[in-house]
C-alpha cells in the first residue's frame, strides 16, 4: 500500500507552470473588466487587489492539495469505493470488472510515469508548504505584470494599453519557457497562448459593447 505518495516531477517549474499564467490572466481579465463598470480610482485598486489576494490563497491551497498523495492504493478499489459502488445495486461481477480496470490504469500510469522519469517522493508537509509558497509567489509575479501599469498610471486608457502588451509579451515568455520545460514545439504553445490571451481581451471588449448599448 502506497502511504500519502507525491508525485514532484520538475520542483519549482511545476509551481511556475501552476502559479503564474493563472495570476497574469486573472489580472488582465479583472483589470480590463472592472473598467467596465462605473467604479473610482481607489475601488479599482481595492478591489484588484483582493482578488489578488484571494486568487494567491486559492493557488496555494491547490498547489498544496497536489503535493498530497493519497492514502490507500489508487491500483485497487478500498472499502469505501466498494460500499458506494455495492449501494447502486451492482453485481459482483461488474464490481470485479471495475477493480480490474483500475488496476489496469494504475499500471499504465506507472509506465507513463517510467518513461517520462517523474519522480516520485513520499508526502512532507514543509516539501508541500514551500511548493504553496512558490506556487503563490509566481502568482503574485504574473498578477503584477498585468496589474503594476495600473498603480504607475492613473490614466487607465494609458495603462490599459501598457499593461495589454506587457501580458502579450509575458505570455510569448511564459509559453516558450513552458514549451521547453515540457518537451513541446514552441510554435503551437506559444500560438495557444497568445490566442487564449486575445480571448480575454476580445470576451471583455464584446462586454463593453453590450454595457454601452
Amino acid at each position: 500500500m502506497r502511504e500519502k505518495a507525491a508525485i514532484r516531477s520538475t520542483g519549482w517549474k511545476t509551481d511556475f507552470l501552476i502559479g503564474f499564467p493563472d495570476g497574469l490572466f486573472l489580472l488582465f481579465f479583472t483589470t480590463l473588466l472592472i473598467q467596465v463598470f462605473p467604479v473610482d480610482v481607489q475601488q479599482f485598486y481595492n478591489i484588484n487587489l483582493w482578488i489578488s489576494l484571494s486568487g494567491t490563497v486559492l493557488v496555494m491551497a491547490t498547489a498544496w492539495q497536489a503535493n498530497r498523495g493519497e492514502k490507500h492504493d489508487e491500483s485497487s478499489l478500498s472499502p469505501e469505493e466498494r460500499k458506494k459502488l455495492e449501494q447502486l445495486d451492482l453485481t459482483e461481477d461488474t464490481i470485479v470488472h471495475i477493480g480490474k480496470e483500475m488496476e489496469q490504469d494504475a499500471t499504465r500510469w506507472e509506465q507513463i510515469l517510467e518513461q517520462e522519469k517523474v519522480q516520485q517522493i513520499h508526502w512532507h508537509p514543509l516539501r508541500a508548504l514551500r511548493s504553496a509558497l512558490v506556487a503563490g509567489v509566481f502568482f503574485l509575479i504574473g498578477a503584477f505584470i498585468a496589474f503594476w501599469p495600473y498603480l504607475a498610471n492613473e490614466n487607465f486608457g494609458a495603462a490599459t494599453r501598457v499593461s495589454t502588451g506587457l501580458v502579450f509579451a509575458a505570455t510569448v515568455v511564459f509559453a516558450f519557457i513552458k514549451a521547453k520545460i515540457t518537451g513541446q514545439r514552441v510554435l503551437p504553445v506559444i500560438l495557444r497562448y497568445l490566442l487564449l490571451t486575445a480571448g480575454i481581451w476580445l470576451a471583455v471588449f464584446i462586454v463593453k459593447l453590450v454595457m454601452e448599448r
